[in-house]
């Protein structure tokens, strides 16, 4: 009997060092993804999952920068996801199939994406469609005209997502589909040119929210090419070609205006209707612009239907430090965790 108990003890103190050594392991493990906890204020009570991943513009930048003012200044809760190599836990622009934490979709009340040409497994993909299906916010920002590409699997169950779709509904996928437009060229020189941002005028005048305290826009990324938006699609910002990277640069009389930011809706398939917001603007060295982020954080208030309290001018004085990276392939910081961007 004695050595039954004796046993029986061995094992139970066995079972508890692998759970305290489990624990130990988890606790070790770094943060895949930062939260900014909302607080006062016209946000208070709202979820934005903002969700970066793209090899050129710097998302992984941009994203954290604008959930910042968002939950700072607003009360918006911000959950801001990475494209993460599960390898060392680090942010890798590179690694286009994984971005960990989109089970946060679940309780978000507007998606913010800034992805290029992700094939995400299934088991992250379906937090995407879903949320789209259930005809929710979005905003999407620069390279979210082709947010993904089904490369490797082109027959997935998901491909229709992709840029290039040829799927019956879903031609030129997600950008297309929820956005307004996908993927087509760049109508400036890349690394050449940037926008100077023209305010509709007609917008403007009719006194259109989303357009307070917006009068100057110019970043160094190119006007993207845009061909004609489906009918509910109201233009607001359209781009003018620079001949230059600063912003005191002769605009190219030589080439036609562009849409680069602009509403429209959608309808999910329970027939719910969602408000968009979309601009080929938005790379983090342009969200140097004031401007910029002023628009972007009035449209987060509209596409959340909560156009009433958009300010006349809305603060968006950064939250600390904002030292954008240029623009380029291979450029991102190397080796840092998404931990990083939490607020101090």
């Amino acid at each position: 009997m004695k050595q039954l108990f004796s046993l029986s003890s061995c094992v139970s103190r066995i079972f508890a060092v692998i759970i305290f050594c489990t624990s130990c392991t988890l606790a070790q493990q770094p943060k895949q993804w930062v939260t900014y906890a909302g607080g006062e204020g016209p946000g208070k009570g709202k979820h934005i999952v903002l969700i970066s991943g793209d090899e050129e513009y710097r998302s992984e930048e941009a994203l954290p920068m604008l959930g910042k003012i968002l939950a700072r200044r607003y009360g918006f809760k911000c959950t801001v996801l990475f494209a993460v190599d599960p390898k060392t836990g680090h942010i890798n622009v590179e690694t286009l199939d994984n971005i960990p934490g989109l089970e946060n979709l679940q309780t978000a009340d507007l998606m913010v994406i800034f992805t290029r040409f992700r094939e995400l497994p299934d088991e992250q993909m379906k937090y995407i469609d879903d949320y789209i299906r259930k005809g929710k916010p979005v905003i999407g920002l620069r390279t979210a005209t082709h947010a993904f590409y089904y490369k490797k699997n082109p027959a997935n169950q998901y491909a229709k997502y992709s840029f290039n779709s040829k799927i019956k509904g879903w031609e030129d996928g997600f950008g297309r589909k929820i956005l307004g437009e996908t993927w087509i060229n760049h109508h400036g020189k890349h690394g050449k040119e940037g926008t100077r941002g023209l305010i509709n005028g007609i917008v403007k005048d009719e006194k259109n929210p989303v357009l307070n305290g917006v009068a100057d826009i110019w970043g160094p990324t190119d006007v993207y090419t845009v061909r004609e938006l489906p009918g509910d699609t109201r233009v607001l910002v359209y781009g003018q070609s620079t001949n230059g990277l600063s912003p005191d640069s002769n605009v190219n009389l030589n080439k036609s205006v562009m849409p680069v930011s602009w509403i429209r809706t959608y309808q999910g398939e329970n027939g719910q209707t969602g408000r968009v917001f979309a601009s080929t603007v938005g790379a983090s060295i342009d969200f140097k612009s004031e401007d910029l982020r002023r628009l972007f954080v009035n449209a987060t208030f509209w596409c959340l239907g909560m156009e009433s309290k958009i300010p006349e001018k809305a603060d968006v004085d950064v939250i600390g430090e904002y030292n954008p990276t240029m623009f380029g392939y291979d450029l991102f910081k190397k080796g840092v965790l998404p931990s990083a961007y939490e607020l101090k």
